[in-house]
């Protein structure tokens, strides 16, 4: 088991994959496709593997389904990057999930936001207060949504638990962040965290933010390194090329339907000839012109890529 202070170094050291999770015509969990998927993005340099994520369609699997898919990924990875595990819903729960996590040769926890209610700073404090006690992993606690924990209660819950040792921004409250940053500095791994974060990564860098979770690496991996790559040597041109040429076309496909921003995760892998199935309801995949609109951006981006 990694420790906390080790994993959040080694995740702040790069980039973070975040693997789709993948299904089979019954909507069932397809242990060996996903295992493999795993493997194919791990031939390329990434800093972590989150399974299990919002990418990886958290929202949309039992616990049991969540500590199955963490231990394919573990089993997979074999050590060779740490494997951070989602958890959430409600404390009870959530803490349950926490203690799965080792069990499932987890190296940290994502801390995804409680299921439905919008609490108090207090409760959401005495929440991740429980996740962190209940496990020796790293927990980076997921600032979005529901649950949005201020600066104040973020250093209560540091001087608390020293295995709480990231904080992911899935806001994008500036200001919030800068006063996160002032209040904590570097006691905290800061992530960027929000739908296709390399549109705010040139931002977020500037505010000591310098990783994020790539949901395209797992069909463009190549290009989602080099993205970051630019970002992380201020190549302002190359980052300028990379958003307009496939970024921001990429943001308004994703933009036509709610929760899009997980099916077309499974649309890119479907265009490049690596499919993991289907959504689960009540997401919906992409329709058929859809696709096709995806498809002509990826082979406009490759056909760059090639004549360069």
């Amino acid at each position: 088991m990694m420790q906390p202070r080790e994993l959040a170094k080694r995740l702040g050291s790069g980039l973070l994959s975040f693997p789709a999770t993948h299904f089979d015509a019954n909507m069932a969990f397809a242990e060996t496709e996903f295992r493999q998927h795993c493997g194919w993005m791990l031939q390329r340099n990434v800093a972590g593997l989150f399974a299990a994520g919002g990418t990886g369609e958290f929202f949309s699997l039992t616990p049991a389904e969540v500590a199955r898919v963490t231990a394919a990924a573990a089993a997979e990875t074999a050590g060779r990057v740490p494997v951070i595990t989602g958890c959430g819903y409600g404390t009870a729960i959530a803490t349950e999930m926490a203690r799965e996590a080792s069990r499932s040769g987890a190296d940290g926890i994502l801390l995804l936001p409680p299921y439905l209610i919008t609490p108090s700073q207090a409760g959401l404090v005495a929440h991740v207060d429980a996740v962190c006690r209940a496990t020796p992993l790293g927990v980076i606690v997921y600032n979005r949504d529901n649950a949005i924990v201020n600066e104040h209660s973020l250093a209560q819950l540091c001087d608390r638990n020293p295995n709480l040792v990231g904080y992911k921004d899935g806001v994008g409250d500036i200001e919030l962040m800068m006063r996160i940053r002032a209040k904590l500095g570097d006691r905290l791994m800061y992530i960027g965290g929000l739908p296709t974060a390399e549109t705010f990564a040139p931002a977020y860098l500037e505010m000591g933010v310098t990783t994020y979770s790539s949901a395209i690496f797992n069909f463009m991996p190549e290009w989602a390194l080099e993205f970051y790559g630019a970002v992380r040597r201020r190549d302002r041109a190359a980052v300028d090329a990379g958003l307009k040429d496939f970024v921001l076309p990429y943001i308004e496909l994703r933009n036509r339907g709610k929760g899009y921003a997980v099916s077309i995760i499974k649309a890119g892998l479907n265009v490049i000839g690596r499919p993991a199935g289907p959504v689960r309801p009540p997401l919906t995949d992409l329709l058929p012109q859809e696709l096709d609109d995806l498809r002509k951006l990826i082979d406009s981006v490759q056909r760059r890529a090639r004549a360069a």
